[in-house]
């Protein structure tokens, strides 16, 4: 007695479970206004119907488990079930429920995949002409279309191109680029966009509700987001938290059921990688293996994550964050800007090329544990693309620097203090030097002319500054020798000219160990030996004219330039007249190396990249 009741709860426990209908196909969409997330393809499909511009082919396409199929179904419906002509139609009238449930003779469903040879698609041809049984068309849904064979595409072309009135096609496929443009050229596309995870959770929270089972937000959120925007992926993976989670679906129960992790863990990752910690790194993420997080989950999990970071890094609304919770927004920010966007690119890369061969590996671990190693050794390439910029900036600057503008100034005074500096050694030491006033000066304010009207003006081009000097009658020679007075002073002035020139002009001041003042207005440059090679060159009159040129538009002046060719060397390049390149003719790779390796940038350059000089070429 005990064994027929037991077999009979048996029995009817399997009856049970053989009428049971998944999630996914109970809340199918069965009318347009049910249908998420494709406004825009069903507003043209109804106008269609409207405006009767029904086509004779349709192709729907998009990712897996948008609508694409449950869209040819309404279709189909709007045409042969509408009474008003309007493709507006009873979802529970006869015909609508046989399409529903793939019963109608007028609509035929076609597997492409299994149904992709030419014998298939001749049997179809044939049966096309044969009128519908009671509606107003004959409907052929092919799904998975881009499976058919080149040899059924040929064969059907002619019948697509010029069906029978009464016959309606509507492919659907996940990869239009392997259709023949023929067959292309002869449907009505419309494209499907993935569906948007907050229509994806508000859709969840309802059949949530419809089903008696209280389902936390984060918990759904996170389902939303791991359907990557398929509806039907999205109600699997629900239909899977119901046979486990029971009545109350919780966020670890999700992150237990997929292998997941949760974002703490994913943001705890991230600050390894910041702080470049690969041993806290690897300790972490055998605590996470350890808890049930699968390597293949967690890895493509913290590829969406740090998308997520360089989204946030290059100014992007918290709105496109799409693996992690968009209220982080501010730490997603911090690790953005700690990590640098060319190191962050090159990790992304990284982690991307590791999944690529976990999933052709066994040891999955091992991949991922040595990915998180060498992006935690990642160079800082941020400072390094800095680096380089600068050094660019440093040796090709693109224009030449401006001239500061004068700043509105207080009435100078009377006399500034003397100066006292260092001649050259074939030049007597001066006691104090004074500078002549520069003659067609440029115009100053005319409070400043009032009250220096006895005074000359000089100009400071340094500092912007205007100030008043005294004048003598009999100017001496001024030897610089190297020293920095200001740009007012002439080796100054020269180098300032040469910043904006290029070619041998630039060379050619830039190897003038010092400038000697002579009287009307003549400078005699003395040059180092380096130049004796190419001193022919350097002095053409081209030159000579860009260096004239460049002294006058900054004195005022029309200044005669002399060159002397000296036996001395050019000193260490951090005495050089403006940092930048010097003539290398007759200068030995060594030497050469050595100055280029003696300069800040290039030694900041070697450190970050660890490696070294071993050719300088012009």
């Amino acid at each position: 007695m005990a064994d027929d009741q037991q077999n009979t709860t048996d029995l009817a426990l399997a009856d049970q479970a053989s009428k049971y209908t998944v999630v996914a196909r109970r809340y199918r969409p069965r009318t347009f206004e049910e249908l998420v997330g494709q406004d825009t393809v069903a507003q043209g499909l109804l106008r269609a119907i409207e405006t009767h511009r029904v086509g004779h082919a349709y192709l729907f396409t998009g990712a897996r488990g948008v609508g694409k199929t449950s869209t040819a179904r309404i279709f189909a419906k709007a045409l042969n079930a509408s009474a008003d002509g309007k493709g507006h139609f009873d979802p529970k009238s006869e015909i609508a429920l046989a399409i529903d449930s793939g019963d109608d003779m007028d609509v035929i469903e076609i597997d492409g995949a299994s149904n992709r040879g030419i014998d298939e698609i001749r049997q179809l041809r044939s049966n096309a002409s044969i009128r519908p049984t009671r509606s107003p068309y004959k409907i052929y849904i092919i799904d998975e279309v881009h499976m058919l064979t080149t040899q059924a595409f040929n064969a059907l072309l002619k019948t697509l191109e010029e069906p029978p009135g009464h016959v309606k096609f509507i492919f659907c496929t996940t990869d239009p680029d392997k259709i023949p443009i023929t067959v292309l050229s002869r449907c009505q596309r419309y494209d499907f966009p993935p569906v948007h995870t907050d229509q994806i959770l508000t859709r969840l929270k309802f059949i949530c509700s419809n089903e008696g089972t209280q389902a936390d937000d984060d918990a759904l959120k996170l389902i939303a987001r791991r359907a990557a925007g398929s509806m039907r992926d999205s109600q699997s993976l629900l239909e899977q938290m119901l046979s486990f989670g029971g009545k109350h679906i919780t966020v670890d129960e999700v992150h237990a059921m997929l292998g997941t992790a949760d974002e703490s863990r994913l943001a705890l990752f991230a600050e390894c990688m910041v702080r470049r910690d690969a041993a806290k790194a690897i300790t972490e993420l055998n605590a996470a293996i350890g808890d049930g997080v699968d390597p293949g989950q967690l890895a493509e999990q913290f590829l969406g994550y740090m998308r997520d970071v360089m989204t946030i890094a290059i100014g992007a609304p918290a709105e496109l964050v799409r693996t992690a919770d968009p209220s982080n927004y501010s730490d997603l920010q911090a690790y953005g800007n700690a990590w640098g966007l060319s190191t962050l690119l090159s990790a992304i890369q990284l982690l991307d090329e590791t999944i690529v061969k976990m999933k052709h590996s066994v040891q999955s671990r091992i991949l991922l544990e040595v990915a998180l190693v060498q992006i935690c050794n990642l160079a800082d390439l941020q400072s390094i693309s800095d680096i380089v910029q600068g050094i660019a900036q440093n040796l090709n600057p693109s224009v030449a620097p401006k001239r500061p503008e004068l700043p509105s100034v207080q009435a100078p005074p009377k006399a500034p203090p003397a100066v006292d500096i260092a001649a050259s050694p074939d030049v007597k030491k001066k006691e104090s030097l004074t500078q002549k006033p520069s003659q067609g000066t440029s115009a100053v304010p005319s409070s400043l002319e009032a009250s220096a009207v006895h005074e000359p003006i000089s100009e400071d081009t340094s500092t912007g500054q205007v100030q008043a000097v005294t004048e003598e009658t009999s100017p001496e020679p001024l030897a610089t020798h190297g020293q920095s007075l200001g740009f007012g002073e002439p080796r100054e002035q020269l180098a300032q000219v040469a910043l904006g020139l290029e070619g041998l002009a630039r060379q050619l001041a830039s190897l003038a160990l010092e400038v000697i003042e002579q009287p009307q207005d003549r400078w005699e440059v003395r040059l180092a030996k380096e130049a004796q090679w190419t001193f022919s060159k350097f002095t053409s009159p081209e030159n000579l004219r860009k260096l004239t040129e460049g002294l006058r538009e900054l004195t005022g002046r029309e200044i005669a330039l002399e060159f002397v060719v000296t036996d001395e060397p050019m000193p260490h390049q951090s005495d050089a007249l403006d940092q930048g390149p010097k003539s290398t003719q007759g200068v030995s790779q060594p030497q050469r190396i050595r100055e280029v390796m003696a300069t800040d940038l290039i030694k900041r350059f070697i450190e970050v990249l660890g490696g070294e000089v071993v050719k300088v070429e012009d």
